[in-house]
């Protein structure tokens, strides 16, 4: 059992942070933009749940390349 919530907090620590910077960008609540994708989970058969890995993908390959230097000399 300890296993499973080792596993539920490491996806609930990375996995919904996705959630979080598309909420943050359109300014409204985490809990609608969870909500709707689950909604469009359940309706389109999984286009959601895809839909949702590439923006997980595509926000850490962006974190990946533009990350934020202190100065000009950290080149």
């Amino acid at each position: 059992m300890n296993i499973f919530y080792t596993v539920l907090y490491y996806f609930q620590k990375r996995g919904f942070e996705v959630c979080r910077r598309i909420a943050e960008r359109l300014g409204i609540r985490t809990r609608v933009v969870r909500t709707s994708f689950i909604y469009l989970t359940f309706v389109t058969l999984g286009f959601g749940f895809a839909l949702y890995l590439f923006m997980a993908f595509w926000l850490r390959i962006k974190d990946l390349l533009y990350t934020k230097r202190t100065s000009v000399f950290d080149l």
